[in-house]
């Protein structure tokens, strides 16, 4: 009787700290956006680039969704053209490597201005529209990875900035998997360990 009342004991406390080892490898191992210092600018062709949208005509909610969602799904350097009524909207995708990109894009705000507050809540893609409406272009950024303030140019191509578009991505922020296992896979083997130590001795 003595020996198992031992033995129930190690392992009750043997699975609390099972549990604390995967709730602490669990809250570590969470994706968290880069907040930007507030100097730091995004400009045309820049690293950060997605691609472009050459005229960009059509501005309405479901024309720039479906500009931004065409540009997600394109290969590195890849085109194409987004017919939005009597309008041939060329996309184009940058070679920038930003992974496996989320989607289908979710229109999640429009404003103006230079000034863009990311927040936290896992935006992904910047779409900003130069000239008017009878023309200009859009220049689309990833900022998956990104938080807080940063600024885009007023000016484009010979336009000036007419507003900007923020995305979100169907699900919301991204986990990093990889990070998760990396952590979980040692605490789980020390764990089997400290099992092994407890029941034999």
């Amino acid at each position: 009787m003595k020996t198992n009342g031992i033995l129930t004991g190690k392992f009750v406390l043997l699975l609390g700290i099972g549990c604390a080892v995967m709730v602490a490898s669990g809250t570590d191992a969470n994706a968290n956006p880069i907040p930007l210092p507030p100097s730091i600018n995004l400009a045309i062709g820049d690293q950060r680039e997605l691609g472009q949208v050459h005229s960009a005509i059509s501005q309405g909610d479901a024309d720039i969704t479906q500009y931004v969602n065409f540009m997600i799904g394109l290969s590195f350097g890849g085109s194409g053209h987004v017919i939005v009524g009597p309008h041939d909207n060329l996309v184009t995708r940058s070679m920038n490597n930003f992974g496996a990109l989320l989607g289908p894009a979710t229109l999640a705000l429009r404003s103006t201005g230079t000034t863009i507050n990311l927040g936290t809540q896992g935006t992904y893609y910047l779409f900003a529209h130069y000239g008017g409406p009878g023309g200009g272009f859009a220049e689309v950024w990833y900022v998956g990875d990104l938080s807080g303030i940063i600024s885009i140019p007023a000016t484009g191509f010979g336009h000036s900035l007419s507003g900007w578009v923020l995305f979100t991505a169907f699900g919301g922020a991204v986990s990093d998997g990889g990070t998760t296992a990396m952590l979980l896979g040692p605490a789980l083997g020390a764990l089997g360990i400290l099992c092994a130590r407890f029941l034999m001795g």
